[in-house]
């Protein structure tokens, strides 16, 4: 949980500095959008935005901008994929992995997506912008870094005290287990001994045998 969280942590800090160059990621899909002769859709995709920068970005401020777009809902994804091996799911988890994992899908349309208070990346959107064009895309990566937030919250509460009380039974079960395999095996070892000699078993027990005085003999 812990090498998730900081990962996590990464791409907070990563996504800061990309909130920071919002108007330069906004120009970048402006001028890709006019190199492309494609003014009137939105930008409805990940994919998209990948097709843009493959296509047609033509100078490399707007080519680092989308590169540090797709990289961080790149790193989103791939944070689903530990977040599936890490824990084995709760309806309340599981629900909502499954809508970041379609959130963050290349083809995945987020035209309809608008992030809300405390985020203010469509306030910094003209009304034409947030409406028609940029609302969904900037939107993105704060509410999956949101719902992501809240998997880890409810991982923390939940499991840990199914898996605590697992490995509490695991433990009773174990010692009280040892104990009988500890007496079994010594019984066992016992008689593989008597069995592999019975004479020398007889002569070790005559060993301890006291010898015999006569009644009444001085005593030592």
């Amino acid at each position: 949980m812990n090498e998730v969280k900081e990962v996590l942590r990464n791409i907070e800090q990563n996504y800061k500095l990309f909130q920071q160059q919002q108007f330069t990621f906004i120009a970048a899909l402006e001028h890709c959008r006019e190199n492309a002769h494609d003014k009137i859709r939105p930008i409805s995709s990940i994919g998209q935005v990948q097709n843009y920068m493959d296509h047609y970005c033509n100078n490399s401020t707007d080519n680092r901008i989308l590169c540090m777009f797709i990289k961080i809902c790149t790193e989103l994804s791939k944070l689903c994929q530990q977040f599936e091996s890490l824990h084995p799911g709760t309806p309340t988890t599981n629900n909502i992995l499954e809508k970041c994992k379609v959130l963050v899908s290349q083809s995945n349309d987020l035209s309809s997506l608008r992030a809300k208070y405390p985020h203010d990346v469509v306030n910094h959107l003209s009304y034409d912008e947030a409406r028609n064009h940029y609302g969904g895309v900037v939107s993105l990566i704060p509410i999956t870094l949101d719902l992501m937030k809240e998997w880890i919250a409810h991982s923390e509460k939940l499991p840990r005290k199914a898996i605590q009380h697992v490995s509490d039974q695991a433990g009773e079960k174990s010692t009280g287990s040892k104990v009988s395999c500890c007496s079994t095996d010594t019984q066992t070892l016992a008689r593989q001994e008597i069995n592999r000699d019975p004479k020398k078993h007889k002569s070790r027990e005559k060993i301890f045998i006291p010898p015999w005085k006569p009644p009444g003999g001085p005593t030592f």
